[in-house]
């Protein structure tokens, strides 16, 4: 049973992680790394990643009410067995593996992917259009980013930066990027309350809590589509590199 917090410190620190929820789905990405930081400082790790869970899962249906018309189907189809596929290796490892050690190293290898991203970005000639990459590469990077992003939102709810740097290399726009990740994020969420119950992550307080914690996310939601509609395509993307990189530092830490 999930212990609600007693004091006015840790339900400030819970209810502006929950904001930064809110606002990384409705807004710029990569603000919920920050919320992961501010659960487990006052929230046991395990309980924690089952509260962010259900907070995530809050922001994931007003990202899906703002964006939904934009979603790229084909995209989420060429990804869905394979995060199903990690969803389940995570569910069988997260209770063998401390994630004080799994979130470091999705961090590191957050920031090698990065780095690679911006390379292949900013080195092309045409900076505004994707990579003409081969049918077999196109296909193995769904199958990586899928699998990848399915463990890592598994365990430790840290995939936002997977599907980041892979809708940014397809070139998506913004609209296009906030649907696509806000219909993904909220079929992948509810597909892990199951293993998250059973795993004893998620119990009625923690749903408790994040009932509780609604009004956060729903000021968070608001706050990004405002920030969204007032940022050109380029702004956006460098906001939500930045946060992402800021997210595998704070996953490091």
């Amino acid at each position: 049973m999930t212990a609600l917090p007693t004091d006015v410190l840790a339900w400030g620190a819970l209810a502006l992680g929950a904001l930064c929820v809110g606002f990384a789905k409705a807004g710029i990405s990569g603000t919920s790394s920050i919320a992961i930081v501010l659960f487990a400082a006052v929230m046991p790790a395990k309980e924690s990643t089952g509260a962010m869970l259900l907070c995530l899962i809050l922001g994931d249906l007003f990202a899906v009410r703002y964006y939904s018309r934009h979603v790229e189907w084909r995209i989420l189809a060429r990804l869905a067995p394979w995060t199903v596929l990690g969803v389940l290796a995570g569910a069988l490892v997260l209770d063998a593996v401390d994630d004080a050690v799994v979130r470091p190293l999705i961090g590191a290898i957050l920031l090698v992917l990065l780095g690679l991203q911006l390379a292949m970005k900013y080195t092309r000639r045409d900076k505004d259009s994707a990579p003409d990459l081969p049918p077999l590469l196109r296909h193995g990077a769904s199958a990586a980013t899928g699998t990848a992003a399915g463990a890592a939102t598994m365990l430790a709810n840290a995939a936002g930066p997977v599907m980041v740097l892979y809708l940014f290399l397809a070139g998506f726009s913004k609209l296009q990027f906030l649907g696509t990740m806000a219909w993904f994020f909220l079929a992948v969420n509810l597909f892990k309350v199951p293993f998250s119950v059973g795993l004893g992550i998620i119990d009625w307080s923690t749903a408790l809590l994040a009932a509780c914690l609604l009004p956060a996310v729903a000021v968070g939601a608001l706050a990004g589509r405002a920030v969204v509609k007032r940022v050109a395509q380029r702004q956006f993307e460098i906001a939500t590199l930045a946060m992402t990189a800021v997210g595998a530092v704070l996953l490091i830490l």
